[in-house]
């Protein structure tokens, strides 16, 4: 299949099954929006502005895990944001991006607009796609990664880009799920900031996909 017609393809299964799961999870999505409510007060929603195809940016939505303030990130997590990332039910507004055009169900997560200058060549490639609200990285250690290793894994979805690959991540991004692995970087809620760096040696990347 060529390029364009996977690209076509990626976006009539994205537009598809996004709409079916936007339903389904509705009841989900309320509950959660009910929880959050309860423990954070408003908003519900986090909304940040994210690059997506071609770096253009978009607004991306989450529920919120954290509570307002100052202080770090892992110290303003809540117990019920804890509970949201561990099982990624805070992703769920993400489907209305997907719906929307601005991302895709699988491809490199979006990331924040201050790094876009400081991605290698190599690195920034990985805008040559909708970001996903899951991805190669995700499946290969999500955030417990070092940046030049996530980053890669990025470009490598980019140079690999088909249906069949996308169908095996979604595959372990269930089965990751379930097992909550990979949540965040050690010693953070996520991960840590990013400020460019090298491109990772391709044999410890090779590891990382056996």
């Amino acid at each position: 299949m060529s390029v364009r017609a996977t690209r076509a393809c990626k976006r009539a299964v994205d537009v598809g099954v996004s709409g079916v799961l936007l339903v389904v999870s509705a009841p989900v999505a309320a509950g959660v929006a009910v929880a959050v409510r309860a423990s954070m007060g408003s908003p519900v929603l986090f909304r940040q502005q994210r690059p997506g195809l071609g770096g253009r940016i978009f607004t991306l939505c989450k529920f919120r895990s954290m509570a307002d303030g100052p202080g770090p990130d892992a110290e303003r997590l809540t117990g019920v944001g804890r509970f949201l990332r561990s099982t990624s039910l805070d992703e769920l507004p993400q489907l209305w991006n997907v719906l929307k055009g601005d991302m895709s169900l699988v491809g490199p997560r979006p990331l924040l607009p201050q790094y876009l200058d400081r991605y290698s060549v190599r690195q920034a490639r990985r805008h040559e796609v909708r970001p996903g609200i899951t991805g190669l990285a995700q499946v290969n250690g999500r955030n417990a990664l070092g940046w030049p290793e996530r980053l890669e894994l990025d470009v490598r979805y980019v140079e690999r880009l088909s249906i069949g690959l996308d169908l095996r991540i979604i595959a372990r991004t269930v089965a990751s799920v379930l097992r909550r692995e990979g949540i965040s970087a050690a010693g953070d809620a996520t991960m840590t900031e990013f400020l460019g760096e090298p491109d990772p040696p391709g044999d410890q990347l090779r590891r990382l996909e056996s």
